[in-house]
């Protein structure tokens, strides 16, 4: 299904909506809005996470990004976040960048109007309750943004981010290695990494996928000579 949307003020883009957490536009996205797809400093990675928090997965990334020295941004969905306020302070505390990812994970395309809006800053205002910090960043659910999300974004000071490679680590197929791998040709200066610490939208368990290839994701980076760490690093 062929649809266009609006993407951060610029022409509208053609894109195909899929059920997958992403949208098949990216490529055009990159072309014609590179901050929009996450393209930052080119001596530097962005790692990023979606869909937690979960306390059945989100420590143990905690744990092993801890091991490996390496800082990230979690973009949270406020229903979890409601649930886990303490494991969202617990990110915030180990130094990453808690950011919003909406309320529910729901296509803004196909949201009755209004309800992007008000999820948008509910979930913004929990995540300054529970960390202390403004939220900085919006990433919308498959990576669909709307007109009406991107004033919702705007309207309270944050600034929406995609990616430029991910490691499809959503799926019941998914494994360390097929996460590697995917995200290998992505593994260059300048990229914003996308994978998952929960499986809240995913298939149960993916998420070990993902936990399984990060330290080779991010010893990749560094022996390229790149430094890996949150947004806040990573955008001009």
């Amino acid at each position: 299904m062929r649809r266009r949307v609006a993407a951060a003020g610029a022409a509208l883009l053609p894109v195909a909506v899929h059920v997958a957490p992403g949208a098949a536009w990216l490529p055009a996205v990159r072309r014609l809005l590179p901050a929009l797809a996450g393209e930052g400093r080119p001596g530097h990675v962005a790692l990023t996470f979606d869909d937690g928090p979960d306390p059945r997965s989100t420590p143990l990334f905690l744990d092993e990004l801890a091991r490996l020295g390496c800082r990230a941004t979690f973009f949270m969905l406020g229903e979890l976040l409601d649930r886990h306020p303490g494991l969202g302070r617990s990110v915030a505390r180990a130094g990453h960048e808690v950011a919003v990812h909406g309320w529910h994970h729901v296509n803004a395309l196909v949201a009755r109007p209004g309800r992007i809006a008000a999820e948008t800053a509910r979930a913004a205002r929990l995540v300054a309750e529970v960390t202390g910090a403004r939220p900085a960043w919006y990433r919308p659910p498959y990576g669909v943004l709307s007109a009406e999300a991107l004033l919702a974004a705007r309207w309270h000071g944050l600034r929406p981010v995609l990616w430029t490679a991910w490691g499809e680590d959503w799926t019941r197929r998914a494994t360390p290695e097929s996460v590697l791998r995917t995200l290998a040709p992505g593994l260059r200066g300048g990229a914003t990494l996308l994978l998952h610490d929960c499986d809240h939208t995913s298939a149960p368990g993916s998420w070990r996928s993902a936990l399984g290839a990060l330290p080779e994701v991010v010893g990749r980076c560094r022996a390229a000579g790149l430094r890996v760490g949150p947004l806040g690093s990573h955008l001009p």
